[in-house]
């Protein structure tokens, strides 16, 4: 009997290992042969821990499972409480574009045999076979922006890297991921690392850097463990080392773990911790494509970027380039949380509307109450009113009305929501999190916070003096820990202003 089960962290978190003990005993106790593959999550968290068994005609879903349901699944499968039906035919696997994340929940993530038989290393091939130039004009032309939150073309960053001249070069992969709502890169390590590290060496070959570094945050553990063994297993079968694949240039990755500082997940901020020093924002000029990691040219992605890569290559710049809308080209994992009815991984190419997300998706609040707002894009992110759910998801469209995608957590609230409260959070958020390099994030959060309890308790004056403070904010720093710490609040007092008329105790 075949058996696939998620060791994801969300999983686990839900009772995978109690299910995954109560499948072993079970087996052992009925005589029957139990091939367990332990898995990635397929993003469909409510419905974690889920189980598959293979039938027929594919991989059939059982879930959410618990021990007590083990038992029924070697009796009669088909008619288990918990059936769903096969995997890959629920509407939330079948309307999605999994590019990314194609081999999430599919395949042992550290089964290199697997990834290889499932498309992986398709792309780092074909990019050895090709000069290092023409890597950077597929990823250009594949109109591929930095995943992390910025939407930087990958390829203008590639270029710069590769035109540097250097004894060294590095490609520096920012895991840091910071922001509430977002969990994809912690996914995309614990469900297909492989696909992580082919990227990094097609990055590396591109712009001729040996080295490669994974800045991945303490708060991950599993993630920390699944890909440290990745690596290992990498190295032993020649994907990294002095002869990548036995004939392309040497490459290999160290992983850093980082200490909890948000503003590490700031490239020159990350590049100050992995050296060492305190995670304070770098001025630029220079930029770490010319002067980065140690002094020397560094190229720094955003893990959903770099694991965007391989399949660029594998299938060439235009395949990437036909998904999408505007300058937002290929697809995005929206990562939905927050008091939602189906929380989780979605990848989709850019374009549906933020309606379509909430309301089809997702599947409204998990308190059955009114969507009052949506926030995306991080702690640092807008929120957006049932008025804007128009919105197409793309980094222009969101900018025009506001808002930025950032790393594309999605964040539900309904209508219970203090949203002067959640504004609090955000400036609050700020002035605990500042690396203190800037003025006006160092000093500015603090007022800000000051200034909200001011609202709170009914202080109309406080009111203009909150929107200057946002302006300063807005510009006046080096980073966009200060500079978009404005947004969440701005927005909540414009879309929400029934929220900053009424007077209320300060928030603790």
């Amino acid at each position: 009997m075949k058996v696939w089960l998620s060791q994801d962290a969300a999983a686990r978190a839900l009772g995978a290992e109690a299910v995954a003990a109560a499948l072993t005993a079970e087996a052992a106790r009925r005589g029957v042969a139990l091939d367990l593959v332990r898995t990635g999550s397929h993003g469909m968290v409510w419905l974690e821990p889920l189980v598959e068994v293979q039938g027929p005609a594919g991989r059939l879903a059982f879930g959410p499972m618990t021990p007590a349901d083990v038992p029924a699944l070697f009796d009669a499968p088909a008619a288990h409480p918990r059936a769903l039906g096969e995997t890959l035919a629920l509407p939330w696997m079948r309307r999605q574009t999994r590019l990314t994340f194609a081999r999430c929940g599919m395949t042992d993530p550290l089964d290199l045999g697997a990834y290889e038989a499932a498309g992986g290393l398709a792309g780092l091939r074909r990019a050895l076979a090709m000069p290092p130039a023409e890597v950077v004009q597929a990823v250009t032309e594949s109109g591929l922006r930095g995943r992390g939150g910025a939407g930087f073309p990958t390829g203008i960053k590639w270029r710069t890297a590769a035109g540097a001249s250097a004894p060294q070069k590095h490609i520096v992969c920012n895991a840091d991921e910071g922001d509430s709502g977002t969990f994809a890169d912690r996914m995309l390590i614990e469900g297909d690392p492989f696909c992580l590290i082919e990227g990094m060496a097609i990055a590396g070959h591109a712009v001729g850097a040996t080295r490669g570094w994974v800045y991945l945050r303490s708060e991950y553990p599993d993630a920390i463990r699944t890909l440290a063994r990745a690596l290992g297993i990498a190295r032993d079968m020649g994907l990294l080392g002095p002869r990548v694949l036995g004939h392309g240039p040497a490459f290999d990755i160290e992983l850093r773990v980082g200490a909890g500082a948000y503003v590490c997940g700031e490239e020159t901020s990350l590049l100050n911790s992995i050296e060492g020093r305190r995670p304070v924002v770098r001025a630029k000029p220079p930029l770490p494509a010319h002067e980065g990691l140690f002094g020397q040219p560094t190229v720094v992605n955003n893990v959903l970027t770099l694991a965007s890569v391989p399949v660029i290559l594998a299938e060439g710049p235009a395949f990437w380039r036909d998904f999408g809308i505007g300058r937002s080209r290929g697809t995005i994992p929206l990562q939905i949380a927050g008091n939602v009815r189906r929380g989780g991984l979605f990848e989709a190419a850019f374009g549906l509307t933020l309606g379509e997300i909430v309301d089809d998706i997702a599947g409204g609040t998990a308190s059955g109450r009114p969507v009052k707002a949506v926030q995306v894009g991080g702690p640092l992110g807008a929120y957006f009113p049932r008025a804007l759910f128009g919105t197409p998801f793309g980094y222009e469209e969101f900018a025009a009305r506001g808002g930025l995608i950032g790393h594309a957590g999605i964040v539900l609230f309904d209508d219970s929501a203090d949203m002067l409260a959640l504004a609090r959070f955000a400036m609050e958020f700020c002035a605990l999190e500042s690396c203190g390099k800037c003025t006006p994030c160092r000093i500015g959060a603090v007022r800000g916070v000051e200034t909200l309890d001011r609202i709170a308790r009914g202080d109309a004056a406080a009111r203009p003096l909150l929107e200057e403070l946002c302006e300063t904010m807005k510009f006046g720093s080096l980073c966009a820990l200060g500079g978009f710490t404005p947004y969440p609040v701005t927005s909540a007092m414009t879309h929400f202003p029934d929220d900053f008329a009424r007077p209320r105790e300060a928030a603790a």
